[in-house]
Order: C-alpha cells, then sequence, then structure tokens
C-alpha cells in the first residue's frame, strides 16, 4: 500500500548545512511550516525564509548550553503521533501539538572529535543526546514521517519534494528510516567502542564501517565482493583499474610484511607470501635482487617498497608485468614512467595508524585476534648449541624472522645479505616446507652454503636440522618448545650449525 504523506510540518536542526539550501528553498515553496532551533534557525532565516523557533511550539528555552533544547513531548508528540490513531489525534489536539511530517537532523561530529585529538571532556559533549533521539522517534514512526538524517540524502528528498508536490510514499519513508537506523547504530557502536576500552573491556563484538566500495567479485568470478573502509584514506590511486577482491588480500599482506623493515627494502608478493624481498642500502640495488629471488612468481605480482621510487628504479620495475605497486612516494619521472600502462595500479600509502586488532567470520559467528606485533631480533635469540651464530648470521636471522611471521604456514625460510633466498610455504608437514625450499633455491642457481633458515614452529623431530646441513645451512631459528627440542639441538651440535630459539611462534593460517 502506498500511503502517500503530504508534508505539512517539518522539523530542521542540524549540524552540517552542506546543500540544505534547496531544500529548504523547496519547503518554502511548498508552504510547509518550519521548525528550528539554534544555528539552524539562523541559517533559514538568513535565506529570507520564514521559521518558527522551537521554543514558541514548546514554550521553554534552549537549556543547560544547548543540551537540552528538542525534548519535549510538544517535538516529540508531534512526530509520534500515528495519523489513522483516534485516541493519539484527540491528544495532539488536546495539547494543540503539530503532527509533524518531516524531521531534518544529524548528529554532533563524535568520530571525527575523537580523531582530532580532543580532550575527554570535549568528547563527551559531542555524545548527542536531542538528534539520537529525533532519528529514532521520526524512523519508529516512518509510517507517517520522512526522516533524514544525513547531508547525503538532502539531493534524493529535494527531487522527491519537487517530483511529488511535496508528497513521499511509504516505500520512500522506509528506505529514509532504513537509512537513518544505519547512521544511529554506527553513531552508538563508535560512542561503545570509545568507552570499551582498557583492561576491563567488555568482550563483545561492535564494528561498523560506512563505508563500502563493490569490488568486481570475489575470490573468482561468480563470487560477489565488498570491501568496507576508507581505502582513500590509506592510499592515494595514481593508476589503473579498480582494486580487486584478491588484490586487497595480497595489498593487506604486503603492508603488513613491510611494515617490519626500516632500512631501504623492496618485497615481491603472489598470494599473500612473499617471493622476493631484499634489503639494501638503496632502493634500485633491493629491486634488482627482490626479483632475482624469484623472477617466475614475480610475475604478475604486488610490489612495496618503504622508500621514494625514483626513475631508475621505476626504469627496472617496469619492465616486469605487475599487478599492484604500493610506495610511499614517486619522483615525478618515476609516476610518469609507472603509468604508462593503464591498468596497472600505482598506489601512494598514507601514513595511517591500522587497527591493533584481527578478525574474520567463522562458522556462524566471528574470531578475533590481536595483531601479532612481535618480532624477535638478535637480543631476543638464546643460543641452544655449542655453535655460536655471527654476527651477520645474527642479522640474517632476525631478517628471515621477519619474512617468516609473514609467510603461510607451515614456513621454512632460506636468507642471506638481507634478502630472501627461497621459502617453503603453506606445506602439510615441515620437512616439505623444507625440501621445497631448497629445491625453489637450486632452480634459480642460489648456493645455500653460509645461508640461515628460519622456521614458523619448533622441529618435532631432527630430520629438518639434517636436511638443512645438508644443504648448506651454518645458522638456524626456530621458537623451540617442543618435548623433543633436544633432539634438534643435539643434531645441529652434530652437524656443527648454530641454533637460537626465541620462545614465540608464528603461525599464519
Amino acid at each position: 500500500m502506498n500511503h502517500p504523506v503530504k508534508i505539512k510540518n517539518a522539523l530542521i536542526s542540524v549540524f552540517y548545512k552542506d546543500n540544505l539550501e534547496p531544500v529548504i528553498l523547496q519547503l518554502q515553496k511548498l508552504g510547509v511550516n518550519i521548525y528550528s532551533t539554534g544555528g539552524t534557525e539562523t541559517f533559514i532565516k538568513n535565506l529570507g525564509v520564514d521559521v518558527i523557533p522551537v521554543e514558541d511550539l514548546t514554550s521553554y528555552p534552549s537549556i543547560l548550553g544547548g543540551r537540552v533544547k528538542t525534548l519535549h513531548p510538544k517535538v516529540f508528540g508531534g512526530i509520534l503521533t500515528r495519523r489513522g490513531h483516534n485516541g493519539d489525534q484527540e491528544q495532539i489536539a488536546q495539547y494543540e501539538i503539530p503532527e509533524i511530517d518531516l524531521v531534518i537532523v544529524d548528529l554532533y561530529p563524535f568520530e571525527e572529535t575523537v580523531k582530532s585529538g580532543a580532550p575527554e571532556q570535549d568528547i563527551i559533549e559531542k555524545i548527542d543526546i536531542g538528534g539520537i533521539s529525533l532519528i529514532r522517534a521520526a524512523a519508529k514512526n516512518h509510517q507517517d514521517v520522512v526522516i533524514i538524517a544525513s547531508k547525503d540524502d538532502y539531493t534524493t528528498l529535494n527531487h522527491i519534494l519537487e517530483a511529488q508536490n511535496g508528497e513521499t510514499s511509504l516505500a520512500q519513508r522506509k528506505a529514509f528510516a532504513r537509512n537513518a537506523f544505519n547512521i544511529s547504530s554506527h553513531y552508538d557502536s563508535a560512542i561503545f567502542n570509545w568507552f570499551n576500552q582498557g583492561d576491563d573491556a567488555l568482550t563483545v563484538f561492535k564494528q561498523s564501517e560506512q563505508k563500502a566500495a563493490v569490488l568486481r567479485y570475489g575470490e573468482n568470478p561468480h563470487q560477489k565482493g565488498y570491501f568496507y573502509g576508507d581505502l582513500d584514506a590509506m592510499f592515494d590511486k595514481l593508476n589503473g583499474k579498480e582494486l580487486s577482491y584478491n588484490n586487497l588480500v595480497d595489498v593487506d599482506a604486503a603492508v603488513a610484511l613491510i611494515d617490519e623493515f626500516t632500512e631501504p627494502t623492496f618485497a615481491i608478493l603472489k598470494h599473500t607470501n612473499a617471493c622476493g624481498i631484499a634489503s639494501r642500502p638503496n632502493l634500485l640495488n633491493a629491486w634488482n635482487d627482490a626479483l632475482a629471488c624469484d623472477p617466475v612468481s614475480a610475475f604478475g605480482g604486488v610490489l612495496i617498497c618503504n622508500g621514494e621510487v625514483d626513475e631508475a628504479t621505476a626504469l627496472e620495475i617496469n619492465k616486469l608485468f605487475f599487478e599492484v605497486l604500493i610506495a610511499p612516494a614517486y619522483s615525478a619521472a618515476a609516476e610518469q614512467v609507472l603509468t604508462s600502462k593503464k591498468n596497472r595500479i600505482i598506489l601512494r600509502r598514507k601514513d595511517v595508524a591500522l587497527p591493533g586488532k584481527l578478525f574474520k567470520t567463522l562458522l556462524n559467528g566471528v574470531i578475533e585476534q590481536d595483531k601479532d606485533n612481535t618480532v624477535e631480533g638478535p637480543e631476543l635469540m638464546t643460543a641452544v648449541t655449542t655453535q655460536k651464530p655471527t654476527a651477520q648470521e645474527l642479522k640474517d636471522l632476525f631478517f628471515a624472522n621477519k619474512v617468516v611471521k609473514h609467510t603461510k604456514s607451515n614456513t621454512i625460510v632460506f636468507a642471506k645479505n638481507n634478502t630472501l633466498i627461497a621459502s617453503g610455504v603453506g606445506q602439510t608437514s615441515r620437512v616439505d616446507s623444507l625440501k621445497q625450499a631448497v629445491i625453489k633455491a637450486e632452480s634459480f642457481g642460489f648456493s645455500l652454503q653460509g645461508a640461515v633458515m628460519a622456521s614458523d614452529a619448533f622441529f618435532p623431530f631432527p630430520d629438518c636440522v639434517e636436511l638443512a646441513a645438508e644443504a648448506g645451512i651454518t645458522a638456524i631459528l626456530q621458537p623451540g618448545g617442543s618435548i623433543k627440542d633436544q633432539d634438534s639441538i643435539d643434531k645441529a651440535n652434530e652437524k656443527g650449525i648454530a641454533m637460537v630459539t626465541t620462545g614465540v611462534r608464528h603461525f599464519k593460517h
């Protein structure tokens, strides 16, 4: 049933007045009575439009420093009255309450105030009371009332008012109510999450994202895909098509990996795993050595670095087909080189804080965990063998440990001179991962003599140590913790290999 409602009276009280003027002028043209408060009332008056102060309706001024303006039965009665309910109609007639058919109200900028670093009292004052109450009341009574809770809906409302001579359909009012409840629930989630911090935080899951991007598809073309978040806050896209679902998963992995490194570093990822990474005094050398790790897998990969890409580096990168390149900066000449092909995605990363929690859907719920912010440097490595690692081996073990942390389990990583030599990833046994890494290193002509090895978890048997020794590995890092640790230590001693333990496991499932 259409159930059209003609707008006769409107209440308007907003923080943001962008694009509000056309709506006000349209309401004036339709002969709608407008009630308003404070700055909005002044705004309407300055347009030369008649406006009735809410104080004239309620017979109460704005009190408590503006905390109470619209919280009054004559306001909420006018919004909540049911037009087809005889008892409601008798009461609003008795108390001289006008039916309010349109409510345009938004909310104080709570999230923006939090992000600004404002003091707690300023944040508290941005917890809206009247606005949220008006939104809920009008949305609840959408059978008879239009609720506009965001400036994003002004243009749509204006088109409806003009095309339908001030009438709205039930379907239109219901759609506006849905938008309003979306805004109010997001607002309440933001307030709760601000309060719910610290050691005594409630273990509840509340997440709300207002920005969404429709992706070309999900992991595969037959799956729908969406991204909820603000990519524009994190990247400037300088070139290329829109990021796909798989692109985003790889970009996330690339960002997490590169953030482990402070020295000039280039990494190449495929399916969230590094197939090449190197740290060097300059990015050009880092790129060349990262590519040499596995130039076959690098084809169609996601590239990331932690310094400005210059023209010389861009010219080398330009020789490879890749999906995405991420850097904090590009020289003008480098940007011109890299944007020469229209489909490749070039992103300039901004300095944005990332969440400290990770979560994903699982079964009929959600699992959440703290982000793994630990990576053990040389000072946290305990030598457990007779042979101690050299200073260079400790540096290489630290490098390998960073890569291990961001590689799919089970994983084994070989490294030498701040370069990934090879890795075995995602295998069902650690021995298989090690064998895979040996084969990859040999296939690209790398010698493992003097290289180091890192494992994401302990060795339950000494077979990995023996295979590593045969390949030429001279130092091994593992978390330790197996009841058979001593077997692996004994094998390392037998083979003259240094072994360190960290006490920290880095599974990545």
